[in-house]
């Protein structure tokens, strides 16, 4: 959504009306928000969205379901194609019109049987076993395996000051996510470099694998995967993720000396797939021809459920388009749910889904791509005037502590579109524990808290509709 004039965002959006209210007391006692051009009824709209998500809300039993029907949803994979299925399915349980699956091809990589990773002693007998998983993306091991000394690290540039050591050995990433970081995504962002390059720089140096400390602040027995990448013109090394504990216990080794160790892995690449965008939409009216997506990868990695990595984000899309129709309202622009394909290992279903819808109206875009945690607000693309004309959509949802609204931009998936005119979104969770969860075994449905999502989807709804003028 590009801002025209001095009118800004404000001047492009009116409401239809106010959402009617309920026989039973609203859930939190919300002030109608000042008048704006979005209308004077922001803050009762909101309590009722709230509402509505809270007493009667299906979003737990929607991620309950996507979870149980398609776990591990790993491109080019049986459950990415069932995934597929699901998401048509429930587009029109919901109420959606126009659902559709738009084709793309996507990467396909595969794990293959389970990795091992042995602690050998001087004699090569075997004293221990580490936890680890394949990064994805990773080639595999010869049959019997890599055995060789281990190297630490905890950077590139010290990767670089030991550039004589590296040859035929392991080299170990161990830089953790610096836990003083309050934002658990800085944090990633820091360390997780040492992921997706790791393998290429230790190729360069004449490594034969790659080793890396598991992207999360936890200290557990829980390996972390995620997508690598290798350079053109090096040498392609194995590349896994170990477990932070076992992490631990393998730098407390190399303090005392020389550790070996056996990796087997069996993953492969293979051909590209077919994969798909799940999209369906609620019509606008007067002004249909602009669209605001609202949306979710639905993608994951092949380890755990896909919960919160992003059962919860396509659950926050489904659920607020749900409680829009519940709520009776009609947006003048239409909103498009689309469940992405293919963010974690290639951004696919992203860059096919700018391309095939590029030449329409694109008003705004709103992802969710931090789990579903307790939603703090929005971070937006917006600045100036049509930021602050915004400020009364983020004050109405502020009874509910979650009314913040940020610089910034909205997720991989809807980056594209700012291309074609779209203003992002990106809803804001409480984040502290995301990366405990995420791309483990442990993001399962278990570990998703039903209230927490619901306002999720809530604040979705809420933001869903007035920039649709509904």
């Amino acid at each position: 959504m590009r801002v025209r004039a001095a009118l800004g965002l404000a001047g492009l959006v009116s409401l239809a009306g106010c959402m009617g209210t309920s026989d039973a007391e609203p859930v939190e006692s919300a002030p109608a928000a000042a008048d704006s051009a979005f209308g004077p009824d922001l803050g009762v709209r909101a309590a009722r969205f709230v509402e509505l998500a809270l007493d009667e809300g299906q979003a737990h039993a929607m991620l309950r379901s996507l979870c149980e029907t398609a776990p591990a949803r790993l491109s080019g994979s049986q459950n990415a194609a069932r995934a597929v299925e699901w998401g048509l399915t429930t587009m029109r349980e919901i109420g959606l019109s126009n659902v559709r699956a738009e084709p793309v091809r996507v990467p396909h990589w595969e794990r293959g049987t389970p990795e091992t990773c042995e602690l050998l002693g001087d004699d090569g007998a075997v004293l221990g076993a580490y936890r680890i998983l394949a990064l994805g993306g990773s080639i595999a091991t010869p049959p019997g395996g890599v055995e060789a000394e281990v190297v630490r690290v905890r950077g590139f540039e010290e990767l670089e000051t030991r550039a004589d050591e590296l040859a035929g050995r392991i080299v170990f990433f161990d830089a953790p996510m610096p836990r003083a970081l309050a934002n658990t995504f800085a944090a990633y962002g820091r360390a997780v470099p040492q992921r997706t390059r790791g393998a290429a720089e230790a190729g360069r140096f004449g490594g034969v694998l790659a080793l890396v400390r598991s992207m999360t602040t936890a200290i557990d027995g829980f390996p972390h995967t995620g997508s690598m990448a290798y350079g053109d013109d090096v040498e392609r090394v194995p590349a896994a993720a170990i477990s932070t504990l076992d992490a631990e216990d393998l730098a407390a080794r190399l303090e005392d000396g020389p550790v070996r160790l056996r990796v087997r892995m069996s993953c492969r690449n293979l051909p590209d797939a077919d994969g798909a965008n799940v999209t369906g939409e609620i019509p606008g009216t007067d002004l249909a021809d602009e669209i605001v997506t609202v949306g979710g990868h639905l993608d994951s990695w092949d380890v755990g459920q896909g919960a919160h990595d992003d059962g919860a984000g396509c659950i926050h899309a489904l659920e607020a388009a749900r409680l829009i129709l519940a709520a009776g309202l009609r947006p003048r622009r239409t909103i498009r749910i689309v469940l992405f394909a293919n963010e974690e290992n290639g951004l696919r279903g992203a860059l096919a889904h700018a391309e095939l819808h590029g030449g329409e109206r694109h008003h705004a875009a709103i992802e969710s791509d931090r789990g579903g945690f307790a939603p703090l607000g929005f971070t937006t693309s917006a600045r100036g005037d049509a930021m602050e004309a915004l400020r009364p959509v983020a004050a109405a949802l502020a009874p509910f502590h979650m009314g913040a609204l940020l610089p910034g931009g909205g997720g991989a998936d809807i980056g594209p579109l700012a291309a074609h005119g779209a203003e992002l979104f990106g809803l804001v969770t409480i984040a502290q524990r995301y990366f405990d969860f995420h791309h483990s075994e442990q993001d399962r449905v278990e570990n998703v808290d039903p209230r927490e999502l619901a306002l999720g989807a809530a604040a979705v709804a809420h933001l869903a509709a007035a920039l649709a003028g509904a």
